[in-house]
């Protein structure tokens, strides 16, 4: 369970004032002492992430934060800021509380409205004191569970739990697996899974262990081979494979010996459909053709690992764009959580997989692309369309493709 990626749980993250009891809660939801608690305001200085197995849900993840009235200084608001971040990924927000609520308490509940997630008001340490009775109806009237609590006691973590099991958002335990629709029972899936240094060694890349296990879920069989080995493997096989799947870096190679009869897409692609949204992934592709040596391009990975030698993300992607015409393009890169506020100056966002985040995070990123009027797309869709088979790579998701072609002719 705790080897469930960050991405595939249930991120629920607890928000409130300094010294409300985030902490003792989270600790409480727990059993374990994960957190310090301290009855020094802002003892929480950075977010504190607990990944835990929590019935019925299975995998999830508990993040704390430092409170958001920090007014202690540059670094109060420094610490403040970071914990609002947290709202982009969050699945579900416990605000916390004591018996008191005021304005600070309705213009964050307010924040977590307009970004559409789901909440819970938690008033803890009721052992020292109960909210209002007309606090409770004015919640009650707009809409908003509540649950009393002592995290020092234990007192009311069931009740908390299954408001957390009424809250989650719909859909959450239906989530789309990565081949959903696009294989079939019986039939062989061709993966093609190149092997190099961003490879961990001894493993596989978390994406092509996705797509194995969610070929098993559909009781199809997998054919997993590198790309010297895609001609032998269609060969051997006595039936064509109902999908080919690729790893993005060797499209253009791959794409050459797969027959056009066979559906092929990529893990990236993939990805971008059960992570954000593809058909935004692949109108932003199609801006590329719009770039000019004067751009630049924004390069966003979730994972820090320091870069090698011969990184998709900061060495291969630049070289193929700037083979695509554009030998000037000027490129920006952000890593892990981090994602400017402002992106006046970037012509277009290119996302990694997002294997290491949840969907809401990804979302959260797009609707802020949309917003400032930046072209999103990820790795896959981007490096086919620079390989000219981005038609190809939809081809698996008519819908997409079709709005796809839509798009591009309205736009030409």
């Amino acid at each position: 369970m705790l080897k469930t990626p960050k991405g595939l749980r249930l991120q629920i993250g607890i928000f409130g004032r300094r010294n409300a009891g985030k902490s003792s809660l989270l600790n409480a939801l727990t059993g374990q002492q994960v957190s310090i608690v301290s009855d020094t305001p802002g003892t929480t200085a950075d977010p504190v992430e607990k990944p835990l197995e929590l019935p019925p849900f299975g995998p999830v993840l508990l993040i704390d934060t430092a409170g958001l009235d920090d007014d202690s200084g540059e670094l109060g608001a420094l610490r403040a800021e970071k914990s609002a971040r947290m709202l982009d990924r969050t699945d579900l927000a416990l605000l916390v509380s004591e018996s008191s609520w005021g304005k600070f308490e309705d213009d964050l509940a307010e924040q977590i409205r307009q970004k559409h997630i789901p909440l819970i008001a938690v008033f803890n340490k009721i052992d020292r004191g109960k909210p209002d009775p007309a606090l409770l109806k004015k919640l009650d009237r707009e809409k908003t569970e509540t649950v009393m609590v002592s995290a020092a006691d234990g007192t009311g973590m069931e009740a908390l739990r299954d408001a957390i099991l009424r809250q989650a958002p719909e859909g959450f335990f239906q989530s789309q697996g990565m081949l959903d629709g696009i294989v079939q029972a019986g039939r062989p899936v061709l993966l093609i899974t190149p092997v190099d240094r961003e490879a961990p060694r001894g493993r596989m890349i978390l994406p092509q262990v996705q797509a194995i296990r969610d070929a098993l879920d559909h009781d199809a069989w997998c054919a997993v081979v590198k790309e010297n080995a895609v001609t032998a493997a269609l060969e051997s096989l006595k039936e064509p494979p109902a999908l080919a799947v690729t790893d993005s870096q060797v499209f253009k190679l791959v794409e050459k010996m797969v027959p056009g009869s066979i559906p092929l897409t990529s893990f990236s692609i993939l990805m971008a459909r059960i992570k954000g949204d593809l058909a935004v992934c692949a109108e932003g592709a199609a801006a590329i053709g719009k770039l000019t040596n004067d751009s630049t391009v924004m390069i966003a990975e979730a994972c820090s690992h320091p870069p090698i030698e011969e990184d998709i993300g900061r060495v291969k992607l630049p070289g193929w764009l700037r083979q695509h015409g554009l030998p000037g393009l000027r490129f920006k890169f952000v890593q892990g959580h981090d994602f400017p506020d402002d992106l006046s100056g970037i012509d277009l966002v290119i996302h990694c997989g997002a294997c290491m985040f949840n969907r809401r995070e990804v979302l959260s990123r797009i609707l802020q692309c949309r917003r400032q009027g930046v072209p999103f797309t990820n790795y896959g869709t981007a490096i086919a369309f620079c390989f000219g088979i981005l038609e190809r790579a939809l081809a698996p998701f008519p819908e997409i493709l079709s709005e796809y072609r839509k798009q591009t002719e309205r736009k030409r």
